[in-house]
Parts: structure tokens; C-alpha cells; sequence
């Protein structure tokens, strides 16, 4: 099959578009033909890009980007629920290769039909984001009716997701973003909105219930002064694992995925409760000059390989 993926260990810029073996389903494993994936820039710092489970090193070529829209193609044994033919969207495994291929294997367990009233190219920026915003809010803090909220990256890939959601839910969202991105954040339901370069939020903001992080460091440092007696703080920033400080430790999380959470997900799109923003979409044969961009312009929403024209 057609990929494009590294041959060694290096950055995007290394990135070879050719031909490696197709992969054959597992037990509780379907294979699917992928119309569009989604990138994630900070994949290339991730443990399980360049390793395996048990820390030895991953076997190249290795293929990226873990979210994904397309067509079940074949289904593994012990599947139930899932047949060929129908358009899903998802996430695999991030110790597998990904799906920057004309297909990727993935676990059932992973996927949902994708939104009705999205695109290939727009269900495969939905699951990584989507799925970390939803399960931030939803099960790690327990976001209740009418708590007040505070969002941190609110225009970034995850911020926009959980803004909305947050909103959707009927939380009191305040958010911080750049200036330009002031309006943007406003028009997916955030409430108040601060522009972290001009203000410290911890000046304006005071007894919050929750805080979600997407920023880490100082932001997330500085973000526990505000929290109100018993209020909650997550983050999802990479610089947040494994830090010594326990209340860090505990406020971490990992996205998981979630098949029955990504079926709740499309409904609320497919309801127009949650809007998707597509940055740029570039074919396959051009994963370096989208990775390129991914990494250093700043535009909203993801950036997208389409697989198939």
C-alpha cells in the first residue's frame, strides 16, 4: 500500500512517500481504507512513535497520525457491530503505525460511524481533539450545569472542542487565546475571554470551579490559585507527565479511544451543537509540506492529509 512514513528516526522533514506491506487484522480488529487523516505535530516527541510497550525500539518504516476517516475495507475475527462498507472515523493504537497510509488497522472498540453531515476530510480532525476535550470535562472533571469554567489554549485544537462543549453542557465558559483569536473563541460559546498575552489571567479570574489545560508550564502553574475550594483542574499537556508534584500527577490524563464516546460525539455534530475547523488539507504526497505548516504556523483548526482525491 502507498504510505508516506520515516525510515529512521528523524523529524517530518525525513518523511518518504512509497509502498510498504498491508497489515491483516487481528482479533477485534478491522482494517480500514483511509480517506483523510488528521496531524498531530507533537507526535514526533511521543514515547510510543519510536517504541514499543515493552521500550524497545518500534521497527521502521513507521507511519504517523493516529485519527482517521475512511471505509472498513476487512473485519477480524470477533468483531461485532462493525462491517465492510461503512464509513467510520477513529483512532489506533499509538504503538502501531497510523494511518498516513491507503489503509490502517485499528480496534473495532475504536471507531463509530462517522458524522452524518461532515466529510472524510472533516470527521478526521474530530477524534484526538474531540475525544481528550470530551473525556476532560465529562468524566475527569464532572462539569455540572452551571459551574464556571476556565479554558486555556480555548482556540488550539482540543480549546475549541472544549469550549464548545463546555458551553453545550451549560457551564459558564471563560477563556484565554491570543487577540486575534479573541472573537473566534467568542463565537463557540465562550463567556468571558482574556488575552493571555495582555493579562494574567489569575488577575481577573478568582474561585472557579474547574480549569482545563491544554498549555502546561507556567500556565498550569499559576492556574491552581484560582480554583475555588474543592474545584478541579486537568491537563492534558505532555510537559504535565510524570512531574513529582502529586496534585500534577493526579490532574494528568491521556486520551483514550472510545468508540461509544466518538458515537455520542457525531450525534452532537450531526445536531449542529459542535462545529469543525479544517486548517489546510494537503494530499499525501505532500506530508512534509504539511507538517511544514503544522509546525510552525498557527492557524485554527487541524491540518489534514487527504488520502484518497
Amino acid at each position: 500500500m502507498k504510505a508516506a512514513y520515516l525510515e529512521k528516526k528523524a523529524g517530518p522533514e525525513s518523511l518518504v512517500l512509497g509502498k510498504i506491506p498491508r497489515l491483516n487484522p487481528n482479533k477485534g480488529e478491522v482494517v480500514v481504507r483511509v480517506h483523510a487523516s488528521a496531524i498531530t505535530p507533537t507526535e514526533l516527541q511521543w514515547f510510543p512513535t519510536f517504541n514499543l510497550q515493552s521500550g524497545e525500539s518500534r521497527p521502521f518504516p513507521i507511519v504517523l497520525g493516529h485519527e482517521f476517516s475512511g471505509v472498513v475495507e476487512l473485519v477480524g475475527p470477533d468483531v461485532r457491530g462493525v462491517t465492510a462498507g461503512e464509513e467510520v472515523y477513529g483512532v489506533n493504537d499509538w504503538f502501531t503505525n497510523g494511518a498516513q497510509a491507503e489503509y490502517c488497522v485499528a480496534p473495532a472498540s475504536a471507531l463509530a460511524r462517522k458524522p452524518a453531515s461532515l466529510d472524510h476530510v472533516q470527521s478526521a480532525v474530530v477524534p484526538i481533539s474531540a475525544l481528550t476535550a470530551w473525556q476532560g470535562l465529562f468524566e475527569k472533571i464532572k462539569r455540572e450545569r452551571g459551574q464556571r469554567v476556565l479554558i486555556h489554549g480555548a482556540a488550539g485544537a482540543v480549546g475549541t472542542f472544549a469550549v464548545q462543549l463546555a458551553h453545550w453542557r451549560g457551564a459558564h465558559v471563560i477563556a484565554t487565546a491570543s487577540a486575534a483569536n479573541l472573537d473566534f473563541v467568542r463565537t463557540l460559546g465562550a463567556d468571558e475571554v482574556i488575552d493571555y498575552k495582555a493579562t494574567r489571567f489569575e488577575d481577573v479570574v478568582h474561585d472557579v470551579d474547574a480549569v482545563f489545560d491544554v498549555v502546561g508550564g507556567d500556565t498550569l502553574d499559576r492556574s491552581w490559585g484560582v480554583l475555588k475550594e474543592g474545584g478541579k483542574l486537568v491537563t492534558v499537556a505532555s510537559t504535565s507527565e510524570g512531574n513529582v508534584e502529586q496534585r500534577v500527577r493526579d490532574a494528568f490524563m491521556l486520551m483514550r479511544a472510545d468508540g461509544s464516546q466518538l458515537t455520542q460525539i457525531a450525534k452532537t455534530i450531526d445536531e449542529g451543537d459542535l462545529l469543525i475547523f479544517v486548517g489546510a488539507v494537503f494530499p499525501l504526497y505532500q506530508a512534509r509540506e504539511a507538517y511544514a505548516l503544522a509546525q510552525h504556523t498557527r492557524i485554527p483548526g487541524k491540518i489534514v492529509l487527504r488520502v484518497v482525491e
